[in-house]
């Protein structure tokens, strides 16, 4: 009896806990997204640990990209561990990762975020980056990415436009400007072959597209060069910063530079060991990018409203 009337007793209680918690009893629980009115671009990066070219492009777009949209507030992070890791440690220079970043942003009471990477191209970069965001986008009222550099079919043009009238203006006949991406096992990596394709397209016949860890590498580009009866090559970073593989594996003196290879085949070489970000219509192309992402979160606000 003592059992059946404990078991009642139990029976009992889970109903009226039940019902006290059923819908439409209680209050709904309240958004957790922050202040539409505190807006911030978060631009993301690689990084690089020289500090000049950091200063010359990721410094330079972050400013071009807060002088275009002063009602928001922009703020950094980097992607890679090694690099942060390094900057602390040897120059005191704290930066945050895409999780601090946004852990931070979250504290804060941010409302309206625009993510921009300085990435040139989409692939596994991207992704992490945004595998890492997408589990705080309930704390924001709108959330919205950029595009990397070369995304939509008019970001080409745009890019040898740069290239035309203010990366290399004037380009001799028997020269050939060699351009050398990063590369990557992703299949964006086909973005480096239609640049190249396009740069033709346009009269540019004498610029080529390598990378330094996929392809089209070194032995193809060396190729087509020795194929096109050039005297002279320009080798210049497709990179947003001039960093390691700019000095290093492009322009550096070890055997296995493009630098050494293209000398040892009898080139007269110059090396332009400059990022893409120190160009101001390549700056110009990220802060378009920023102003279309900001459209399409109006638009779907509008949207969202009717």
């Amino acid at each position: 009896m003592k059992r059946i009337l404990a078991f009642a007793l139990t029976v009992l209680m889970v109903l009226i806990l039940s019902a006290c918690s059923a819908p439409g009893d209680s209050e709904s629980p309240k958004s957790t997204a922050g202040d539409p009115d505190n807006k911030v671009i978060l631009v993301v990066s690689f990084g690089t640990s020289y500090n000049d070219t950091r200063a010359l492009t990721i410094d330079a777009i972050e400013k071009a990209i807060a002088d275009a949209y002063p009602e928001y507030e922009v703020r950094r992070a980097f992607t890679s561990q090694i690099i942060m890791d390094k900057l602390k440690e040897r120059d005191g220079l704290k930066i945050n990762n895409v999780g601090e970043a946004m852990n931070q942003l979250v504290a804060d009471g941010v409302g309206m975020l625009v993510v921009q990477p300085t990435h040139v191209m989409n692939g596994y970069e991207l992704n992490e980056m945004k595998a890492a965001i997408e589990p705080y986008a309930d704390n924001f009222a709108s959330l919205v990415y950029g595009a990397p550099l070369l995304t939509s079919s008019e970001d080409y043009p745009a890019l040898i436009k740069a290239f035309k009238t203010e990366i290399t203006p004037e380009l001799a006949d028997n020269t050939a400007l060699v351009l050398m991406g990063h590369g990557t096992k992703h299949f964006a990596n086909a973005t480096y072959a239609a640049l190249d394709y396009q740069f033709k397209d346009q009269g540019m016949k004498n610029v080529f597209v390598g990378t330094v860890e996929s392809y089209p590498n070194l032995d193809t580009i060396l190729t087509h060069v020795k194929a096109g009866g050039y005297e002279k090559v320009i080798l210049q970073p497709l990179m947003v910063v001039a960093g390691d593989h700019a000095n290093n594996d492009m322009a550096g003196g070890e055997e296995d530079s493009w630098k050494t290879a293209f000398k040892s085949e009898g080139f007269e070489v110059e090396c332009v060991v400059r990022g893409l970000g120190e160009f101001a219509a390549v700056r110009d192309m990220y802060v378009a990018h920023v102003g279309n992402a900001i459209n399409s979160s109006a638009e779907e606000g509008e949207a969202a409203g009717e």
